[in-house]
């Protein structure tokens, strides 16, 4: 039950966090750059703006696949849930990239893991290769389509004749540049982190969704009941009382977690 439990909740996490917005009809059209070169794209790309969402710290990461005409496409951010605790955290979401027409590389289909529509198409419509890119993804659905557009750089900060370039570019291609979010790039922690996630191809197997949910499992725990417990001196504070106990404060949030967890009095909101 407690697996399930977990396993939910990440995948609830991951779903909200997408950032797409849906629409009605077919995928705008948004050309791909002409002369696109793969071999100089491949490398770390740091979001600027991106479609509808609350994470911060994103990173791509574009490396070669197994097979020729194959790519690798890492997304690692900071999740905006998890953000409200102490936990240092990051996710690292790995996708796959084909290019389905050798003769249009800038052209290309991206699966990700927890994508139940299947794949979309990975746009690369402009890029210097050294200083900016623009992404376009779209996929169809039965009678509407979701779409993300992302503006990257080499480095944690791009200038602003570059970032009006690009939108300029999606407003001409029939994309609402006002829907993009301003990313934050600022005090991104990398490495030695309480709790990474990493969800690619391979994470779905049985022993490793277990070892995933387990090892999450137990850190998004105690990082839910520190807001809890945060809360919790606030209301007191408010109120002008004081919590008390005679127990050891560690004792007390791990059986908080236990009685709550079995008796379903907790409600997750993702």
């Amino acid at each position: 039950m407690k697996t399930l439990f977990f396993l939910t909740f990440l995948l609830g996490c991951f779903i909200l966090a997408r950032p797409h917005t849906y629409h009605m009809g077919a995928c705008p059209i948004v050309p791909p750059m002409p002369g696109f070169q793969m071999n100089k794209f491949l490398g770390v790309w740091y979001v600027i703006q991106k479609t509808s969402t609350a994470s911060n710290c994103i990173t791509y990461n574009y490396t070669r696949g197994e097979e020729p005409g194959e790519y690798v496409i890492t997304q690692d951010s900071n999740h905006p849930i998890l953000g409200l605790t102490p936990l240092k955290h990051e996710y690292h979401y790995t996708g796959e990239l084909s290019v389905p027409e050798p003769s249009t590389p800038a052209r290309m289909l991206v699966r990700f893991p927890l994508s139940v529509a299947g794949s979309a198409s990975h746009v690369v419509f402009a890029t210097d290769y050294v200083n900016y890119a623009g992404i376009f993804t779209c996929q169809k659905l039965t009678f509407a389509h979701r779409q993300s557009a992302t503006i990257l750089s080499r480095h944690r900060e791009l200038d602003k004749s570059y970032v009006d370039e690009i939108r300029q570019f999606l407003a001409q291609s029939g994309v609402d540049p006002f829907d993009l979010s301003i990313i934050s790039q600022s005090g991104c922690p990398r490495g030695n982190n309480s709790l990474d996630i990493n969800v690619d191809p391979n994470t779905f197997t049985a022993e490793n969704l277990g070892n995933v949910v387990r090892k999450a499992g137990e850190k998004i725990g105690d990082g839910v009941q520190w807001v809890a417990s945060a809360g919790s001196k606030v209301y007191h504070k408010l109120s002008g009382s004081e919590e008390k106990s005679t127990s050891k404060p560690e004792a007390n949030t791990r059986a908080a977690i236990t009685r709550n967890y079995e008796t379903n009095e907790v409600e997750w909101i993702p």
